[in-house]
């Protein structure tokens, strides 16, 4: 972070002062600036409304999460992607941390040949930024890993004269060819990691050479194994972290309060394999809480195993989070300490750090009190069977503890509901799809994943865990690191209020953003046509959650202060929580360390970056393996929605599958198509007839590409008709129909998503 060349002048700046010392002093954070001004208190308030206003403006951008910055500037020096290349071959770079707004960059060719392979698009480089004309040039520095330096993963394809290496990024648009006489060995479809040969690449395919196979394309599990190749997520652990995990023993009751008394049970995925987290409720006996409840959470003690400063911890912290795909897991933790010591199993004892919190009988949390302990579960449950249960179901397991265990946990819940309802979290239906693997390694089938009141049972006993431990922290002056959610930006609030408009649904522009008025607004149009567009709208309006030490509440779920503290196995940020928690109580000697509040920042920001990862490599498998589900049923017709409107296509999500593929602007009519972005549709020059977002249709699928993830369909639905009573158009970009010459080719490696936004608040979930 660059500093300012000088101090400027204490208490609150204007905003021209603000905008002209962030263009001096470069990137800048909330605390670095407000320390530059003096400011305190109420003037800091005051800071962090000036900022958000000139963000929303477009005076200032973000580096980031946590700098400001002038908007459009970059760093004399920083780490860049390649993003993009065009038809002339000049590759742009775009800055890693400026995200999707940051301007690119041409990067300027080096001559010399001892640079080796030749940068490639995805690759990551370190670069030297600076002014050219109106936009930005960048020079090479050093070329950075991305998997490996100028690594490509890609699949074989042979023909009879050369043999090629086609990406699996269908962003990318590099291709190797490979040497024949190093072909021999390659099958057409061998899944493999190669890398550009060094030396002079001009003009044409470069040529390349294979560093390994890791698998086929017709193989269904290769979706996971590309999407970690893809995304560079980190696979197994060292030597060092396997023994230090093998020489981790059970503790002792030494220090620990002894729960193994109370009836613990877990609730989890049929399919789970460790169990973080624990649950019990019972009455409050207490004559002045009548009608209260005492609801007890136990979670790993994964800070017992797991300490500052050894091999087990920087692994921890490199991978910041376990990645869930449907057929493996690339764990945060060993498999001896994520599915043995910290797993709550049922029957086993168990360390754990627990909260008791009690609850009046209108759901107002009225205490809590965390404790380090020695817990045992007394049964393992799925969701379904619980549920099952409570409906009037039960079996064997759930017989015996419905009375002593489940009933209490359902009225506790009920009660907690109470106090739900009154925050009011944001309602948005973001539903789900469930892989299920067959035995033989392919997909059995796709399907909905339920929601279940016992999901929103366990979901509900996480969020006030995860408060209760934030409030905890904050009241013992214990730094800690935040999850946190901003409200929607102004220009989000103006697309959305500008979308309504076309629904004849008011918003007014400077209407604040609250959940409960964006849950006013979906309960209105909940039996409306329009309901599932409004749904998707308001979810894309949506900002997406960090990690950050510094708190500013969490819009989505309604909270002034939120944690994550539930799910040490798998999110190394919880493990901090952890960690702060055992310091402020003094719960032991193996509580956060000086060194690690010094760096909070480093660490929020690098867990924000590992979650982002691991989210982009599951979405890209789920791709993959919806396309690989769907191949042998080419030329089937599907009912759909339209969950995206862009210049070159609509994005179809399928009903049965949740599948999301294109229909090319080029084959949807004989006529120019315009892009209207405040009603998200296209619509026709000439007729006026429109392709709007949400609008149910039907399609035929004509190409599925596992190795890609990329779907292409076919319309077959008609356009709605020219809407009188519409406003004008904002005039966008036109995308040429297939009667018109120069239309985009079709190709399935095109597909993509639709934006997303918020994920679901079910346990296992990102909230």
């Amino acid at each position: 972070m660059s500093r300012p060349p000088r101090r400027p002048a204490a208490g609150l700046p204007d905003r021209e002062t603000l905008v002209r010392y962030l263009a001096e002093a470069g990137e800048q954070g909330k605390a670095d600036i407000a320390r530059a001004f003096g400011l305190k208190g109420v003037e800091r308030r005051m800071l962090r409304e000036m900022l958000k206003e000139l963000e929303d403006e477009g005076q200032l951008g973000r580096r980031g999460r946590r700098g400001f910055v002038k908007a459009g500037d970059l760093p004399p020096v920083g780490v860049a992607y390649v993003v993009d290349r065009d038809a002339d071959g000049e590759l742009y770079v775009q800055l890693v941390k400026g995200g999707e707004d940051a301007p690119k960059a041409v990067l300027v060719p080096e001559r010399k040949a001892d640079r080796g392979p030749a940068p490639g698009v995805g690759d990551r480089l370190l670069v030297k930024f600076a002014r050219a004309g109106e936009g930005w040039e960048a020079r090479l520095i050093k070329q950075l890993d991305s998997g490996g330096p100028g690594r490509m993963l890609g699949v074989v394809r042979k023909a009879a004269r050369e043999t090629r290496i086609e990406p699996v990024d269908r962003r990318s648009k590099d291709v190797l060819i490979i040497p024949q006489a190093f072909a021999e060995t390659l099958r057409d479809g061998d899944l493999v990691l190669a890398t550009p040969e060094r030396g002079e690449h001009r003009y044409g395919p470069q040529r390349g050479k294979v560093l390994e196979t890791i698998g086929r394309e017709d193989d269904a599990r290769a979706a996971s194994l590309i999407a970690i190749h893809t995304h560079g997520v980190p696979t197994g652990f060292s030597d060092s972290v396997e023994r230090e995990a093998e020489d981790q023993a059970l503790p002792t009751l030494k220090g620990r309060e002894d729960l193994r008394q109370v009836p613990f049970i877990t609730i989890d995925p049929a399919d789970a394999r460790d169990h973080d987290d624990a649950v019990y409720a019972e009455r409050d006996e207490s004559a002045d809480n009548a009608g209260g409840w005492i609801v007890w959470v136990a979670i790993a003690d994964v800070a017992a195993y797991v300490r500052p400063g050894t091999a087990l911890d920087r692994e921890a912290r490199a991978k910041g989070n376990s990645t869930y795909f449907p057929d493996r897991v690339e764990p945060m933790l060993p498999e001896v300490l994520s599915n043995g010591l910290c797993s709550l199993k049922a029957g086993e004892s168990r360390a754990c750090l627990a909260v008791r919190m009690v609850f009046s009988k209108d759901g107002r949390k009225l205490s809590h009190r965390f404790v380090r302990g020695l817990m045992r579960s007394h049964a393992k449950l799925a969701y379904e069977q619980a549920q099952a249960a409570i409906d009037g179901q039960p079996d064997d397991v759930t017989g015996p503890i419905m009375n002593s265990i489940l009933y209490p946990l359902w009225n506790a819940y009920a009660a907690m509901l109470k106090g739900r309802e009154r925050r009011a979290p944001l309602a948005i239906v973001s539903p789900e799809r469930r892989v299920t693997m067959a035995p033989d390694g392919g997909i059995a089938s796709i399907a909905p994943r339920a929601s279940l009141e016992a999901h929103r049972l366990i979901e509900e006993m996480m969020i006030q865990a995860n408060v209760a431990a934030a409030e905890t922290l904050e009241q013992a002056r214990t730094p800690l690191i935040y999850r946190v959610h901003e409200a929607p930006s102004q220009e989000k609030i103006f697309n959305l209020a500008d979308f309504l408009q076309t629904l004849g649904k008011p918003w007014t522009k400077g209407e604040p953003a609250t959940t409960r008025r964006f849950n006013r607004l979906l309960e209105e149009m909940r039996e409306t046509p329009h309901a599932d567009v409004v749904n998707e709208v308001v979810l894309r309006s949506q900002m997406q959650a960090i990690y950050s030490p510094e708190n500013i509440g969490h819009f989505g779920l309604n909270l002034d202060r939120y944690a994550h503290f539930t799910s040490p196995i798998r999110r190394y940020s919880d493990l901090i929580v952890h960690r702060g928690l055992i310091r402020a109580l003094k719960l032991g000697s193996d509580g956060l360390t000086d060194r690690e509040i010094a760096e909070l920042p480093t660490i929020a920001e690098t867990v924000t970056e590992t979650e982002r990862r691991s989210m982009a490599a599951e979405r890209d498998a789920m791709d993959r393996y919806m396309a690989a589900f769907l191949s042998d049923r080419v030329g089937g017709v599907f009912p759909g929605r339209i969950t995206g409107v862009t210049r070159f296509g609509l994005f179809i999500r399928l009903t049965e599958t949740g599948a999301d593929g294109l229909v090319p602007v080029s084959s949807l009519g004989d006529e120019y198509f315009t892009h209207d972005d405040r009603a998200h549709a296209l619509v026709g020059e000439r007729t006026g007839r429109r392709w709007m977002l949400g609008k149910a249709v039907e399609v035929r699928l004509r190409e599925a590409t596992p190795v890609t993830g990329g779907l292409l369909f076919e319309m077959l639905s008609e356009p709605d008709p020219r809407d009188p009573n519409a406003p004008v158009p904002r005039l966008g970009l036109r995308g040429r129909g297939a009667g018109r010459p120069g239309g985009p080719k079709p190709s399935s490696r095109t597909g993509g998503r639709p934006l997303g936004g918020l994920k679901g608040v079910r346990k296992g979930k990102r909230r």
